[in-house]
C-alpha cells in the first residue's frame, strides 16, 4: 500500500529526524538512507518483525514532480462529494515535495506496522507543512484529520 505527503515546505525531514521520532515514539529501527546534494532521495527503515518500510523523497523542481502533482489535483477535482477537494487541489500544487512511503505486506504485526505507518506520514506531514494521502482511505491533515475519504 502506497502512502504520500504533499509538503508545502521543502525542509525539515532529515534521516536524523526521523530515525530519532520514531525511537521517541517506541519505534525502533535501523535506518538507511541514500541522497545526493539536494538531500535524502531514499531510505529503507527496517524493524525487527519484516520487510523494512521504503521511503522515497521527490522534490518539485529537480524531480520535474509537476506532471505528478497535476495528475493529484486532477483526480482531487472529480472527488465533487467532498467540500474540502477543491482546497486539496490547491495544496497539491503548492508542494514543494514528496515523500512516499510503502507499507510491506509480510510484516508479523500488522498492528504494529500500521501505528509505524501513521506516525510516519503524520510526522513529515507536519516536519512539511503538509497533508497526506493513504491509497484506498483517502486524504488527511498531518494531525490524522480525514478530508477527503477514497471509495
Amino acid at each position: 500500500m502506497w502512502q504520500r505527503v504533499f509538503g508545502r515546505s521543502d525542509n525539515g525531514l532529515t534521516p536524523a529526524r526521523i530515525a530519532e521520532g520514531l525511537a521517541a515514539a517506541g519505534h525502533e529501527c535501523v535506518p538507511h538512507f541514500k541522497g545526493d546534494d539536494l538531500g535524502w532521495t531514499s531510505g529503507e527503515l527496517h524493524f525487527a518483525l519484516g520487510s523494512p518500510i521504503l521511503l522515497a523523497r521527490y522534490l518539485t523542481k529537480p524531480d520535474d514532480l509537476r506532471a505528478d502533482l497535476n495528475a493529484f489535483a486532477a483526480e482531487l477535482e472529480t472527488m465533487t462529494y467532498s467540500p474540502n477537494a477543491a482546497g486539496l487541489m490547491e495544496r497539491v500544487i503548492q508542494t514543494q515535495q514528496m515523500v512516499t512511503l510503502r507499507k510491506p505486506f509480510d510484516h508479523a504485526d500488522e498492528v504494529e506496522l500500521e501505528a509505524v505507518c501513521e506516525f510516519l506520514v503524520r510526522s513529515l506531514a507536519t516536519a512539511s507543512d503538509g497533508l497526506y494521502q493513504i491509497d484506498g482511505r483517502g486524504w488527511f491533515t498531518a494531525t490524522g484529520e480525514l478530508l477527503v475519504q477514497e471509495y
